[in-house]
């Protein structure tokens, strides 16, 4: 590190000590001049540098070099006498050179500094985007257009490689291939679209040193088209456009008068351009006020008015708005909608919701058709059992849809977003039913998983399990049911350890469950834990009155299912599905609707009686058989006869009701759920005879 005095604070011994400092491996000592005011000194001061008025005290310090920057002889003199003979001392004239080296420096400095701010000026002030590399692919010029289109700023940009930090950029390729890319459409990362030039640049030998782009926003090009004054012009610019557009348009000028229409115009109104161009606005009105004429008066935009257009009376809805240059009304455009395209596309929606409902195989409450009272009422039991955690069990005859009502609980409670998984208890036996169920620990019988498995019960955890058939199972996994009801926990085969569990349990039976109680063959304490929440699905016959919306919803069904079109059924087949008394109930209606289809030819579009397979002749009522069956004359204990009393009763009424639920549990004296229970426990529920009329 050398150590320097400087003996002179005037402009010039400032300029040296900018220099100084600006210098590496220099490390300046102090600053003098008789001045104490001189500027130097004042420089000095804010720097933290030694300063003093008389130089002799210095000369004697292990100075390297001394800078005499006085202009007097005298001092010079005086300096090179005093000072050690190792000091090395720059005369006045030389650090007179120096000062006017470092002038011109500072001028040169400034020189390029505003050249540089003229140069950022111009590139910043023009509308096209800039970017530039060098021969390494680094950034070097990065303008504000660029800043804009591109969402980045330049300080993170310049000097980085273009490729790392520019998405999408092509200026790296044409500095490797040396060709120019001239008129490039591309998208940037905001969706933006742009038009760009890349060029490569290079020197005098014709080598690539760097390469440039430039490019604009395409949207700016559509906004000079805005800007068009005359209509005419407008047209001839815009005609292809129209032209290509399945938007139906029309364009009138300021007075009213037709300008241009497009084909799509003439497919749906049926007018041609010589029915409309230089005609009067009102040409194409068949019922309504003309819209143009409206705009034209209130410049004001007008939607979604319904009209009747062209000779044909299309039925359309109009949208039209006021076309406005420079705040001057220059007439209007119009855009006209075939109401029928948006039945087409309702319709596509809801085919489209129904396909993807058939795919994800999962039903609400909103796929549970009917308006039947007795039907409502179950809909409303169901949704009530869905707000709660209580277990729920489904009861009814096979086919009247308890797997649909178990969805639609799961999907209309807070487990919706977990599993729902289904199990036949009737399809599995009994070891193999409680190993799917409960899961087996390893080496519990032969062919047991290594580390065993777990069972439905955990891969339901936090959902729903449903257990069909449940009616079907023995009394050992009765047991091991009613234990997880009970502890809300399951032991797995072959296990010791218990394991809690967190799911809610909906079953479903069609089997009268009172009486396989007094048969043995179903636990009574079970019986009574999933009996918390019944809910009673009524059979088909029972609600005779969402047949026809059942069969139209089961027509839609099987048209997207076959690839069908049959658009709806006759009413003379309806009298005949609701003559029937549907033992199979929905299942058995939906097979008998799938056949006739099935059978139908493609051109056909209407379901006729003669398309329906043979049904099934009703069976002798449950009434009749009643009034028909010959008095027992077992010894029947009290319990029996009241039971058989109360049978009869309820019997009566319903065949003075019709079959109207509502009706018999009000002239019985009871509520509609006392009722439906009362007829399952009598077994007057599976059969009755009056509950379709």
């Amino acid at each position: 590190m050398h150590k320097v005095i400087v003996v002179g604070a005037g402009k010039g011994g400032t300029l040296l000590i900018h220099l100084l400092l600006q210098m590496e491996g220099v490390e300046l000592i102090a600053v003098i001049d008789h001045n104490a005011d001189a500027p130097g000194i004042q420089v000095a001061n804010s720097l933290g540098i030694q300063v003093g008025t008389d130089y002799i005290p210095y000369l004697a310090r292990d100075v390297d070099l001394i800078l005499e920057a006085t202009g007097d002889p005298h001092a010079y003199d005086e300096i090179l006498k005093k000072k050690r003979a190792e000091t090395v001392l720059i005369p006045g004239n030389f650090t007179s050179i120096i000062m006017k080296l470092i002038r011109e420096r500072e001028k040169l400095i400034q020189t390029l500094r505003q050249k540089q701010r003229e140069y950022d000026t111009m590139l910043n002030s023009t509308h096209d985007a800039i970017i530039a590399v060098n021969e390494e692919g680094q950034v070097t010029i990065f303008n504000r257009a660029s800043e804009k289109l591109m969402g980045l700023s330049k300080n993170e940009v310049i000097g980085t490689r273009a490729e790392q930090t520019i998405p999408n950029t092509r200026l790296h390729y044409v500095l490797k291939s040396g060709q120019p890319e001239i008129n490039q459409e591309q998208a940037l990362t905001n969706d933006t679209r742009i038009i760009t030039n890349r060029v490569p640049v290079r020197n005098d030998a014709g080598e690539v040193v760097g390469a440039v782009s430039v490019f604009r926003d395409i949207t700016e090009i559509i906004s000079l088209l805005e800007e068009v004054t005359d209509l005419k012009e407008l047209q001839s610019l815009l005609q292809g456009i129209l032209h290509s557009s399945d938007e139906a348009i029309s364009v009138v000028d300021g007075d009213g008068i037709g300008l241009l229409i497009n084909p799509a115009y003439t497919r749906i109104t049926g007018m041609t351009p010589d029915d409309v161009i230089g005609k009067p606005a009102t040409v194409d009105i068949s019922e309504g006020e003309s819209m143009h004429m409206q705009v034209l008066r209130t410049k004001k935009p007008v939607r979604g008015v319904r009209m009747k257009l062209g000779p044909m009376r299309k039925d359309v809805v109009v949208n039209v708005a006021p076309v406005l240059v420079n705040g001057e009304l220059r007439g209007s455009v119009g855009v006209i909608h075939d109401i029928s395209e948006f039945k087409t596309l309702s319709e596509e929606l809801e085919t489209a919701k129904r396909l993807i409902r058939t795919l994800e195989a999962k039903y609400t409450f909103d796929d549970i058709i009917g308006d039947s009272e007795p039907m409502k009422g179950a809909i409303e039991q169901a949704k009530l059992a869905a707000m709660t955690p209580a277990t729920v069990i489904l009861r009814g005859e096979s086919g009247t849809g308890k797997e649909l009502f178990a969805h639609a609980i799961h999907n209309g409670s807070s487990r919706k977003y977990n599993q729902f998984i289904r199990v036949n208890c009737a399809s599995l036996s009994e070891t193999l039913l409680e190993s799917e169920l409960f899961g087996y620990e390893e080496g519990a019988f032969t062919g047991a998983k290594r580390g065993g498995k777990r069972g439905l019960f955990e891969e339901a955890s936090g959902g729903t399990i449903f257990l069909d058939e449940i009616g079907e199972l023995s009394m050992g996994m009765q047991a091991k049911l009613l234990r997880v009801l009970q502890e809300k926990e399951i032991i797995r085969v072959g296990g010791t350890k218990a394991i809690p569990i967190d799911v809610r349990i909906i079953a479903a039976t069609h089997v009268h469950m009172e009486t396989a109680i007094q048969a043995g063959k179903f636990r009574e304490d079970l019986y009574y834990r999933l009996h918390v929440l019944p809910i009673y699905i009524p059979l088909l016959r029972q609600r005779q009155e969402d047949l026809e919306s059942l069969a139209n919803f089961l027509l839609q069904k099987f048209n997207l299912e076959y690839g069908r079109h049959v658009q709806q059924i006759n009413n003379s087949t309806l009298d005949v599905l609701k003559g029937y008394r549907w033992p199979g109930n929905v299942r058995e209606l939906e097979n008998i609707l799938g056949r006739a289809i099935i059978h139908m030819k493609f051109t056909e579009i209407e379901i006729m009686p003669h398309h329906l397979p043979p049904l099934e002749r009703t069976h002798v009522s449950q009434t009749e058989a009643a009034h028909q069956k010959p008095a027992s004359r077992e010894t029947r204990t009290l319990k029996q006869a009241v039971e058989e009393a109360e049978k009869q009763c309820i019997l009566q009424e319903l065949h003075k009701a019709k079959g109207n639920r509502t009706e018999a549990a009000k002239q019985l004296g009871v509520s509609l759920r006392n009722l439906y229970y009362k007829m399952e426990k009598l077994g007057i529920l599976e059969t009755n005879p009056q509950d379709g009329l």
